[in-house]
């Protein structure tokens, strides 16, 4: 599968450049993309809810009344879960959400999402570009010769461009990330992706190991 490759200015170059069938022309499989966006979002989750139990409860540990005859249930102390201020029971505890997912199953996730993107004429190819200083004006310009700045746009750079991160930082809906840490949900969460031509083969490296 070949795509033409555009420069910042919206302009075909001329060139083409081949897709990987093996990663942008596959068969989606809805139920691993389903998996790693579980995952990713679950190792997004803190964690750290917390409540306090019967034992961990601030309060004297006399028995305030008789264990039988009294008419209702059984209490001891003030901490118990019965009372107003008591303990609470089954409570949340800090935990991990995570779990496991093999390595070739994230990457047919990632496979899947990439052909969904395909499928939607919604993956762009561009030359490699960079700024001389940080402009959001600059990158404001290169959405609108696209025609991508009315939509969720995901940038794909070879490797951390930190002037073109924050010449997008302030523009709301436009995220840059490098390839390598590309991952199903980010390209899912994205209208339109416009790839760096370099960055093609940074994602085949990481998707055909």
């Amino acid at each position: 599968m070949e795509v033409s490759v555009l420069n910042i200015k919206g302009q075909e170059t001329g060139r083409k450049v081949a897709l990987n069938d093996a990663i942008y022309a596959i068969e989606p499989n809805d139920h691993a993309i389903y998996l790693d966006v579980k995952l990713i979002m679950a190792n997004q989750r803190q964690g750290t809810a917390k409540s306090k139990e019967r034992s961990e409860v601030s309060g004297s540990t006399r028995k305030l009344g008789r264990q039988k005859g009294g008419g209702g249930a059984r209490r001891g102390d003030i901490n118990s879960p019965v009372l107003v201020g008591g303990g609470r029971v089954f409570g949340p505890k800090p935990r991990d959400y995570g779990f496991k997912l093999n390595k070739k199953v994230r990457q047919l996730a990632r496979k899947s999402a990439l052909s969904y993107k395909v499928q939607e004429n919604a993956l762009l190819v561009v030359e490699d570009f960079t700024f001389d200083a940080p402009k959001t004006k600059s990158m404001v310009e290169i959405l609108n010769n696209l025609k991508v700045s009315d939509k969720k746009a995901l940038f794909v750079t070879p490797g951390a461009d930190k002037v073109v991160y924050l010449s997008a930082r302030n523009i709301e809906r436009v995220q840059v990330m490098p390839a390598t840490a590309l991952n199903t949900y980010k390209v899912l969460n994205a209208d339109v992706m416009v790839v760096a031509e370099s960055a093609l083969a940074v994602i085949d490296g990481n998707l055909t190991k």
